[in-house]
């Protein structure tokens, strides 16, 4: 199994023989508009060429449909006949994009012997929630491969708890750039709350994305690192990936 960080959430996924894109965010740097007035976004050029990211891709996973997750250089990119899974919700926007074989994964689905279960994100709190909407993440399992919980756009909460405890996944991906909303509220993890995934799952792997590429986010790799290392993380439990690098299990 592989996995390759390509920038912010956006991952290829090697897993049982198939080949994943999952929330293909393929803008040239500083070609979509800011989230916060201090600089375009996103921040980083893509590590290769974006065909290069999609290329020989078996499915797309899209969690939700904010820009940052699906953007209009994906949309144009993306092979339309590409099998896409979506949250429900979702499927009718993809499909007016062009889209033919896009399935909404209400609970599970099963998929060339690969199960895919989709997962409840809390994507902030109080009003900024709301503001949000749902967003997903998703388990892979295969009895040849090690269980995958990729967490999504969420913050800590009960519903990561509980598939943590629940799935006990080998190998957690989480979105761990601090990012913030309105009057500074966070929409999904920071360092704080990446220790919790870890030590909520002692004996998982952690890899920890979504970072450094957007003008909303508050922590970096270098904060995130010194954070966990603070706090008795082991470096072999949690793995900070730079914009390229692949994840070998």
């Amino acid at each position: 199994m592989k996995i390759r960080l390509i920038r912010s959430a956006t991952i290829r996924l090697e897993y049982a023989g198939k080949k994943f894109i999952i929330d293909p965010y393929l803008a040239a740097k500083h070609a979509m508009p800011s989230y916060t007035g201090k600089s375009p976004n996103p921040l980083v050029d893509l590590p290769c060429k974006p065909f290069q990211v999609i290329e020989g891709i078996d499915m797309a996973i899209i969690s939700h449909l904010h820009s940052d997750h699906f953007d209009p250089t994906a949309q144009r990119l993306l092979p339309q006949e590409l099998p896409i899974l979506c949250q429900p919700g979702d499927e009718s926007a993809i499909k007016a994009k062009g889209f033919h074989r896009v399935v909404p994964v209400i609970d599970r689905i099963t998929w060339e012997n690969i199960e895919i279960s989709r997962t409840a994100c809390q994507h902030g709190s109080g009003e900024v929630l709301q503001e949000m909407g749902a967003a997903s993440g998703f388990v892979f399992k295969n009895e040849n491969e090690p269980t995958v919980y990729w967490a999504g756009d969420t913050i800590w909460c009960k519903a990561v708890e509980n598939i943590i405890s629940q799935v006990k996944p080998s190998i957690i991906i989480t979105h761990s750039c601090g990012a913030v909303w309105g009057e500074h509220v966070p929409i999904v993890m920071d360092a704080e709350q990446t220790v919790k995934v870890c030590l909520a799952a002692p004996t998982s792997t952690i890899i920890a994305t979504h970072m450094e590429a957007l003008d909303h986010t508050t922590i970096s790799r270098d904060c995130l690192k010194k954070y966990a290392e603070a706090k008795g993380i082991r470096a072999e439990q949690l793995l900070i990936p730079s914009d390229g690098e692949t994840v070998l299990f």
